[in-house]
């Protein structure tokens, strides 16, 4: 009796392996079809990371570039600094609009600021009273101006934009003055209208404001500071012209 039941099991078991199908592995379909993700996953990291280091690189203005290579190796030889960092250099660059018309036209503020963003590319802020004073209609926080300060790079592409574009658009330009300094190398250039930056639509302007800019620098004494602006290509009038 326990040889039969033996025979049966073994029936069975040949039974069921004959019904039940075999499984295929599925392994190397799966691999093959995580493999294209991967890459797909591999190549999108790339661009990102691509991406990252084109926006850590940043682009260095072509006045800076200039004042690196040829005016500060010049300067060193003309003055005899006994190191490179005792070359003056620009620090900033202040536009001001003066705004007296604010206290008649209430749309006077947002349309010079409106034009002084479009020259900068920066947001002005508004200068206010810091006193009230009754001859001038004035009262204490009225808004009377506007202005906007520039450093590191848009600060240079101002700088070359003024002077290869925007004073030879001037009408009977012969040079502006070399006597603007303050005396401690720091230079202002007044100017007459908005409408001499290329950013300014002739036919958009409400009215011609004047606009006054100082460069700021780090030289000693006046002399350094109108060779640098000089080598920088700042065109200042010839000696000898009363200006």
């Amino acid at each position: 009796m326990p040889r039969i039941n033996n025979i049966k099991k073994e029936d069975k078991d040949t039974k069921d392996s004959a019904v039940k199908p075999k499984r295929r592995s599925t392994a190397g379909k799966r691999s093959a079809a995580v493999k294209p993700k991967q890459e797909e996953q591999v190549a999108a990291k790339a661009d990102v990371s691509a991406q990252e280091t084109e926006k850590s690189v940043k682009r260095i203005p072509r006045l800076l570039d200039r004042y690196r290579k040829e005016i500060l190796p010049t300067m060193v030889q003309e003055f005899g600094y006994k190191s490179p960092l005792e070359t003056p250099k620009i620090q900033r660059v202040v536009l001001n609009i003066g705004l007296g018309e604010a206290l008649l036209n209430a749309n006077a503020l947002e349309a010079a600021k409106r034009d002084l963003t479009l020259i900068t590319g920066q947001m002005p802020v508004i200068t206010r009273a810091h006193k009230s004073i009754a001859g001038f209609k004035i009262r204490q926080g009225m808004g009377i101006g506007i202005m906007v300060t520039l450093r590191g790079s848009r600060m240079y592409d101002f700088l070359d934009k003024l002077i290869n574009a925007v004073l030879p658009r001037i009408r009977d330009f012969r040079g502006v003055s070399r006597t603007s300094f303050d005396g401690h190398g720091n230079y202002s250039l007044g100017m007459r209208e908005q409408a001499s930056f290329p950013e300014i639509d002739y036919n958009s302007v409400d009215r011609l404001r004047g606009l006054q800019v100082s460069i700021v620098t780090s030289a000693r004494d006046n002399g350094e500071g109108l060779r640098l602006l000089e080598l920088m290509g700042m065109p200042f009038a010839r000696e000898g012209l009363g200006r």
